[in-house]
């Protein structure tokens, strides 16, 4: 037979955005335990709201399974004597496992016979384990913050008042500190807050939906989603749909209710962002817009209970809306008072990092490396670039930043429009931040590309230089995130730039700043990025030996690399591609540490040599032109055609021989071979049969 299992973790108001990792975490980890414990289950459902953490477990088995343990002991010959009788090892071995010598077998391995035993476990009730199990999930839970109450030892993300814990439809008795398991949930907090009996997972979604609980995540946002679209309906528009939002509003509520109000046209002339992030971020209202996106002064707000009265929960959240959006106002108009080349220097009384300096000086250093850039790319864009760089942090120093930082970046370009900056000036500002999120928009303009790497770029030499470096998990600055903003802009413009000289020149400009020595910085900073590089490459289905054997020979180039990577890839469809790599790698085996060889036709005598060396001199040059015209594919295939002289110069041709110069010789060609194709890739990383 079988039977439901039911937990409900009753909790005060959890936020929101801890709900759904706890439900996956909860789900992972039954699933775990019970599989451990050889208990066989059914569907598992996980349920949550701000108040409660549930997951319900049909057909869980009443016994554990069976197991049968089969152990080796010693090998035949060394357990038994010429007569058959057990020696004192397998004598040790049956003592060991707690059996009599009577109940030991052997077995037949590939490594010859063993003697050994099978213990017949029996499965226990799964009755008596359930304790321990969920006792042991509850209390392993973890959370990004958790709390301790009372006098209490346990830690969760909010103090647990009630558990629920049924098994069959009866309690599964365990105690976690001084909260008893038993058959009781809770309603609504203020709508129908009194304890209700449960018998099963039916009784527990019908009583709960009765006492104003809907416990079904996907239930309560499905219902958000159309009140709230109809509700902007009704207003001559539609929500502007946010994911996120629609997530985190769906765990703030167990009875989702929904409101529309409205606020002063007027506000409609701030800047669209400074509305939707008043409205999404800080009240967690869903903007309405007209057919052309354009905000209406509407907004939706979810409530957690049934008004009596919707006219004065109306009433309430429009005065919440009023009093951020006059703030907004304010705020606006007072920034423009002050220009932001006047704001530069408030930037000296804003610490960008202690150990790094004020957000002028950060201003003042990637100025410098973003005339490096642009220097290098176009001339043309320096003034460009400049300006925006000068004016890229202005915006910190406002009081619209102040109070909505999301609006960094946007507040500056705005502001910069309205001081009559250009405007690719301005939307430079802006899209120096970007990407905002990894596979977030990359900036379009190229000013804003050069100020976007030059900034990321002095934050991760910068905090690379005073000893702040990523481990593990831990990335405090989002140096993994500007790392990857700095590929992607490279890898979307195109741009022939080296990390090697831009970290140099980072370093240069950060040099009084430095903790650590400039090449150990270098080294660690470029192996970073090559680090972040590689992770997107095989993610995006590069095969990870060809992107091994590019990235061994260099990828200070972004771009070139790509295209070599892209280039191999192709190429492994080619008959020759398999053998060329084996006979590559086994090339760059002979060769190891020699270096700087020359090659003496005169001193060939074999046939094969003589004609590896020929096919070569006919190809090098054409290699050489695809190379220098960054024609990768050209060149594998011209590097192709050696592929049956190289077979046949390895199949007879003793490369190690004791006579020096020709040993000397045979080397020189291989080298010169295979200096060749290490300027595309070391085929010493690529996988092969051979």
């Amino acid at each position: 037979m079988s039977n439901e299992l039911l937990l409900e973790i009753g909790t005060e108001e959890i936020p929101a955005a801890f709900i759904p990792k706890a439900l996956k975490d909860m789900d992972s980890m039954i699933s775990k335990a019970l599989a451990d414990e050889r208990i066989p289950y059914g569907q598992v459902q996980t349920f949550g709201t701000p108040r409660r953490l549930c997951i319900a477990i049909s057909d869980v088995a009443e016994r554990q399974e069976d197991q049968v343990i089969e152990k080796l002991g010693p090998a035949k010959k060394v357990s038994f004597d010429s007569e058959g009788n057990p020696t004192k090892a397998a004598l040790g071995f049956a003592k060991s496992q707690g059996v009599d010598i009577s109940e030991v077998g052997t077995m037949q391995t590939d490594k010859g016979e063993y003697i050994c035993i099978s213990k017949h476990i029996t499965g226990q009730s799964v009755s008596a384990l359930l304790p321990g199990i969920l006792s042991k999930l509850i209390t392993s839970l973890s959370f990004k913050k958790s709390m301790r109450w009372g006098n209490l030892d346990l830690r969760f993300a909010r103090p647990i008042h009630w558990i629920l814990a049924l098994y069959g439809g009866s309690v599964i008795p365990f105690r976690i500190e001084n909260i008893e398991s038993g058959n009781m949930s809770r309603g609504h907090r203020f709508m129908k807050p009194e304890a209700f009996p449960v018998s099963s997972l039916k009784d527990y979604l019908k009583g709960t939906r009765e006492h104003f609980v809907i416990v079904d995540p996907e239930e309560r946002k499905r219902i958000i989603l159309e009140e709230a679209r109809k509700a902007a309906t009704a207003v001559s528009g539609s929500i502007l749909e946010n994911e996120d939002l629609l997530e985190t509003v769906t765990y703030l509520v167990e009875y989702p209710t929904i409101v529309c109000g409205s606020f002063d046209r007027k506000y409609l002339d701030l800047p669209k962002e400074v509305l939707i992030t008043s409205m999404m971020s800080h009240q967690k209202y869903f903007p309405v817009v007209d057919q052309d996106n354009r905000l209406l002064p509407y907004f939706i707000t979810i409530n957690n209970t049934l008004a009596r009265d919707p006219a004065v929960v109306t009433r309430g959240n429009e005065k919440v809306i009023r009093a951020r959006l006059s703030d907004a106002q304010f705020f606006f108009e007072e920034d423009q008072k002050i220009s932001l080349d006047s704001r530069l220097e408030g930037l000296k009384q804003v610490v960008f990092h202690t150990l790094l300096g004020t957000s002028y000086e950060k201003v003042m250093r990637f100025r410098k490396l973003a005339a490096y850039v642009a220097e290098r790319l176009d001339p043309a864009l320096k003034d460009r670039v400049d300006r925006a760089c000068l004016l890229a942090k202005a915006d910190l120093d406002t009081q619209m930043v102040g109070e909505f930082s999301e609006l960094q970046g946007i507040m500056g370009r705005e502001y910069a429009l309205l001081a009559g900056e250009d405007p690719t000036v301005a939307k430079a500002i802006f899209e120096h931040y970007l990407p905002l999120t990894a596979g977030g928009d990359l900036p379009q303009t190229h000013e804003g590309a050069i100020v976007s790497i030059a900034d990321k770029l002095d934050s991760i030499v910068g905090f690379f230089g005073v000893n702040l470096i990523p481990t593990g998990t831990a990335d405090p600055y989002a140096l993994r995130r500007q790392a990857l903003g700095i590929i992607n802009i490279i890898l979307d413009k195109n741009y022939p730039l080296m990390l090697d000289d831009l970290v140099d020149k980072s370093l240069q400009i950060l040099e009084d700043k430095l903790k650590r020595p400039k090449e150990e910085t270098k080294k660690d900073v470029l192996e970073f990025i090559r680090s972040r590089f590689e992770n997107q490459l095989i993610s995006q289905g590069h095969p990870y030996d060809v992107v091994n054997a590019v990235l061994a020979v260099g990828f200070s180039d972004l771009v070139q690399t790509t295209k070599k990577i892209e280039a191999m890839e192709a190429f492994k469809a080619h008959p020759a591609y398999e053998p060329l790599a084996v006979a590559f790698k086994r090339a760059g085996n002979i060769l190891k540490d020699f270096k700087n060889g020359k090659v003496d036709q005169s001193l060939f005598s074999l046939e094969e040599e003589l004609q590896l060396h020929s096919t070569f001199l006919q190809i090098r040059d054409k290699v050489a032109t695809a190379l220098s015209q960054d024609d990768y594919p050209s060149a594998l295939l011209e590097l192709a055609t050696l592929r049956k002289p190289i077979d046949r110069f390895f199949g007879s041709v003793m490369v190690m021989v004791e006579e020096q110069n020709i040993r000397f010789n045979r080397l020189s060609l291989l080298e010169a071979i295979f200096s060749t194709i290490i300027r595309i890739a070391d085929f010493s990383k690529i996988v092969t049969e051979a």
